[in-house]
């Protein structure tokens, strides 16, 4: 697997990647593992996964849940796909300048959680890299933290001799500063050192140690090794972790390209088939590896855009990431509205050419990620239907740019409130917007474009962010979670929360439970006694509240000390870390560790939980058997009032589809299934056909909550059960029997991004009510749509009955009423909303005709028309103009027509003769001046209003000004 030179054939990527996982799978006991998707799990500060260390951070800070998978790693092994795009690390704009900046990378790394450390790291790297990939030692180089003296850290010494006991040369290990080696994973958390390798691409026998960390492309870093001894304080100090970790990650890329005798990454067997299927479809010159000014129009680097995009699209999509309009979603949209600008402004090529490379990306890493080959279809689909959807807004925003510059005065710029709009609502990248302009020789006002962008910017930050601090620090610290640990602090007993039962007359019947204050927790740390009117953590031996997650919010309640029934300690929220379930107290007077309590959860506010929990796995079920078994889960939230589910579609979901699947849960509910759950071993669980499950990590044993049918038959050999009913693993509160649930509507469907959609459901009482408030709004249509129909001759009555159609859309829109039953009002009040607006310009013609023959009687043969005539709204004036010029050609018109409030309307047409000398728009302006008033418009047409004073002086104006351009 080793470099090859002279001509000799070079290692596949495929088989650098499989030597890398087996060396430390077969010869050191790693666990293989799987790539996590790039979309983060349970960390909403990542756009995406950007490195191998993101899945196993729970590991780091020490929340991992003792029972779960995660928990049971000591030594592990992996390739990671990342992508490096938006957030702290973007290398977006880098891309394709030059020839190794990627968007989507691949990250091999191991892992020991409090197993080996500096020694074994160092050693099983060095095995590697010069035994198994044969690199000549003498190009590698070895970097190690060299100290620093502010933070009281001296240089990492250890890490030092076990490079040179390893018989690396001390002219080959060098110290470098804290912004060279020394890891941080974010401004707080664990941290430590790091050791580099890097290579001399060179060699030859020289000493390259003066290029080490200097930009040179001759020495280049190919691995990092991690130790993570620390924790960042808030503060901004240290202290040492209980556990030590290694985090190693060398990016496959780059290895590849020093394995295969290349200084380009897109020169290697990972991009080349890329590139070649680009030249394919576009015909035109082939890709050089031309970078900076030797790459005449910019060809070479939308190869390397175009390639290194595509593969990112591919990525993203299939861990069900698409383009959209916020966060990650927004990202991978730029990334292929990028990718479309280079194929089609660039290389010329025809619509389609990206998601035709999709099949040579799925060749190149299918292998290695089979999900690829799985959803190649639903790939290029997606980056179809977006790249036909940004060509469109490209024409579309080129229209409004150039309407925008016709009306613009002379010598002014272009105004900031239409390049924002284009940029934010079409995608219009800002750098076209800024090359069209330069074309047409017109300026932006840049100033007031930045004004705009800072107050999006600050609009932004300004979300609902209160509290969250509070709510961040019930949270346990690594130092904290260890401590309890070492002091033999038992896990929360959190069972009790199951312990429910149905009551003779069907209610519900909770447990009473009794716990003992074990530690309690205030300001970032474990504390035996807090005062009162603390806000504070309470960690019980055992407890009956649900701990929020699995997407279903936590309980309240209270607890009171024994013996003081009179006392109530508030339980506003309940979090669960590391296995300890933390409650979330405001002390009413103090509380000790020791201290004996009662627990009362709130049970309405539980129940009607565990009614939308259950709901929420009907409606799982429901959506499945409607749209079909590739509707996946991609998300829920549970909470007393109402549920919500996010799950792949690829075609919006049709009326008929949403009264299917509410009628499916309904039939459910009717039967009053009995659910049925039971904790089993993960292993056993994941074996289950048709079992539902969505990304994230579950305990081992783990809960299955089947409903009618009991979990040992969906756990028979063969068992085709579960693809009937609804079986997911949970570990939700859940009802005992589906007919509690009652009624289940669907009261919001949308899409979230294209294929990615979201509905909000009630259920008991709240469906109700929106069905029947549902029917009302129905009646409420039916009455509009029969007065409609009694053809109004009078302007005013439509415009009436068109205004209530528009407060009734508003109501519609807004108001819990089915989903199905909205979409069906909202089309019928569109039909009528174009009715009644066809019907008031029908009469507004009719109207203006009538004006228009009495004024042309009056003025015949006239160049100039100026008059007053009375006119119900400007539309109907601008129609007499119209009219007017149409039946005298060469005439050009100004009416004013004053109103009942005092205002004067003012309307005009310049006949095309008199262009450019007579202009409407100043004509307009002049004689609105005159009345105190404003106009605008077009050279043609243009109009406007003022006060009814200044009317006669308007008039002497309007022929005035006339006279003076004729």
């Amino acid at each position: 697997c080793g470099p090859r030179r002279g001509g000799a054939s070079c290692p596949p990527a495929g088989r650098v990647r499989d030597a890398f996982l087996r060396f430390f799978e077969e010869r050191h006991g790693h666990r293989r593992l799987p790539s996590a998707p790039v979309r983060p799990r349970g960390d909403p500060r990542l756009l995406f996964v950007n490195a191998g260390m993101n899945q196993f951070k729970p590991i780091f800070l020490g929340t991992v849940h003792p029972r779960s998978e995660l928990a049971q790693h000591r030594r592990v092994v992996n390739s990671q796909k990342c992508v490096r795009a938006g957030g702290k690390h973007n290398d977006l704009e880098d891309v394709g300048r030059d020839t190794y900046h990627h968007t989507f990378f691949e990250m091999l790394g191991n892992w020991s959680f409090g197993d080996y450390f500096k020694e074994e790291a160092c050693s099983m790297a060095w095995e590697l890299l010069t035994e198994v990939y044969e690199i000549p030692k003498d190009r590698l180089y070895i970097t190690y933290f060299g100290g620093d003296t502010s933070l009281g850290l001296s240089a990492d010494e250890e890490c030092r001799d076990v490079w040179l006991h390893l018989g690396v040369p001390a002219s080959h290990v060098l110290p470098f500063p804290l912004k060279d080696n020394f890891w941080e994973m974010g401004d707080t958390g664990p941290c430590g050192p790091c050791t580099e390798i890097h290579y001399d691409y060179v060699g030859g026998g020289r000493n390259a140690a003066a290029l080490v960390n200097q930009g040179s492309p001759d020495v280049v870093e190919i691995w990092n090794l991690v130790f993570m001894q620390y924790n960042r304080e808030l503060e901004g100090n240290l202290l040492p972790l209980p556990q030590h970790h290694v985090d190693t990650g060398m990016g496959l890329e780059r290895l590849v390209t020093v394995l295969q005798n290349k200084r380009s990454n897109y020169d290697t067997d990972l991009f080349t088939p890329i590139l070649d299927a680009i030249h394919k479809g576009c015909r035109g010159p082939r890709y050089q590896g031309l970078v900076g000014d030797a790459d005449v129009g910019r060809v070479n680097m939308a190869y390397r855009v175009v390639a290194d995009h595509v593969r990112t699209l591919c990525v993203c999509i299939t861990d069900g990431v698409y383009p959209g309009l916020s966060g990650a979603e927004l990202v991978l949209r730029r990334i292929l509205r990028r990718a479309v600008r280079f194929t089609s402004e660039v290389l010329h090529a025809p619509p389609g050419l990206l998601a035709s490379l999709v099949p040579t990306v799925v060749e190149v890493l299918g292998d290695a990620y089979p999900e690829l080959t799985k959803n190649a279809g639903k790939i290029m689909d997606i980056i179809n239907e977006n790249e036909a959807a940004f060509l469109s807004s490209l024409e579309r925003g080129r229209r409004i740019i150039d309407q925008t510059v016709q009306q613009l005065e002379p010598s002014t710029n272009f105004p900031a409130e239409v390049a924002w709009s284009l940029h934010a609502n079409l995608g219009f990248p800002l750098d076209l917007i800024d090359l069209i302009l330069e074309e047409k020789g017109i300026s932006l006002d840049s100033a007031a474009f930045n004004k705009l962008v800072l107050e999006d910017a600050k609009r932004k930050a300004g979300g609902p962010q209160a509290g969250q601090l509070e709510h961040t620090n019930m949270h346990l610290d690594v130092h904290s979670l260890a401590q309890l640990r070492n002091n033999n602090v038992p896990a929360t007993n959190d069972s009790p929360k199951y312990a429910y039962t149905l009551g003779q007359h069907g209610q519900y019947e909770f447990s009473p439970c009794q716990a003992t204050v074990l530690m309690l927790y205030r300001n970032q740390a474990l504390q035996e006694e807090v005062g009162a009117g603390q806000h504070c953590g309470v960690i019980l031996d055992k407890t009956n509240f649900y701990a929020e997650q699995g997407g279903q919010a936590s309980d309240q309640g209270y607890m009171i000390r024994l013996g003081q029934q009179d006392m109530l300690f508030p339980i506003k929220s309940v979090h669960l870390c590391g296995g300890y379930v933390i409650h979330e107290v405001v002390t009413v007077e103090t509380l000790r560790a020791g201290d004996q309590v009662q627990l009362f959860v709130d049970e309405t506010q539980r129940l009607a939980c565990m009614t939308n929990h259950t709901a929420t796995h009907l409606l799982n079920f429901a959506l499945h058997h409607v749209l079909g078994d590739k509707t996946e889960q991609r998300g829920s939230h549970v909470t007393a009032e109402r549920l919500r589910f996010d799950f792949d579609i690829k075609d919006p979901v049709t009326v008929e589809q949403l009264k299917q699947v509410e009628q499916v849960v309904q039939d459910m509910i009717k039967r009053n299934e009995v659910v049925h759950m039971a904790e089993v071993p993960l292993t056993l669980a994941r074996r289950v056909q048709g079992l539902r499950a969505v990304d994230e990590e579950y305990p081992d044993p783990v809960r299955i909550v089947s409903l009618g049918v009991p979990v040992e038959s969906v756990l028979a050999c063969d068992s085709e059960a579960a693809m009937q009913t609804s079986v997911e693993l949970c570990c939700g509160t859940h009802l005992l029997q589906t007919g509690a649930v009652e009624d289940l509507a669907i009261i919001n469907e949308r899409q979230l991004v294209k294929g990615i959609s979201r509905v909000i459901a009630v259920t008991g009482g709240q469906a109700k009510q929106a069905r029947e408030v549902g029917q009302c709004l129905a009646v409420e249509v039916d009455s509009l749509s029969l007065r409609m129909k009694q053809r109004n001759t009078s302007i005013p009555e439509m415009q009436n009955l068109s205004k209530e159609v528009g407060q009734l859309t508003e109501v519609v829109n807004s108001t819990a009423i089915p989903q199905w039953q909205r979409k069906e009002l909202q089309t019928i009040l569109k039909a009528l909303h174009r009715t009644a607006n066809t019907a008031i310009k029908k009469l507004e013609v009719q109207q203006a005709e009538k004006k228009a023959q009495s004024l042309l009687a009056k003025h015949s043969n006239q160049l100039v028309i100026i008059d007053t005539v009375p006119a119900e709204s400007l539309s109907i004036l601008m129609k007499v103009v119209n009219q007017l010029c149409d039946k005298s050609p060469g005439t050009s018109v100004l009416l004013l027509s004053p109103q009942a409030s005092g205002e004067v309307l003012c309307a005009c047409q310049v006949s095309k003769n008199y262009l450019p000398v007579f202009s409407a728009a100043d004509w307009a302006m002049a004689v609105c001046a005159q009345m105190e008033g404003k106009a605008g418009g077009s050279p043609i047409v243009a109009k406007g209003s003022g006060n009814a004073k200044g009317m006669q002086g308007a008039l002497t104006t309007a022929l005035e000004f006339a006279q003076s351009k004729l």
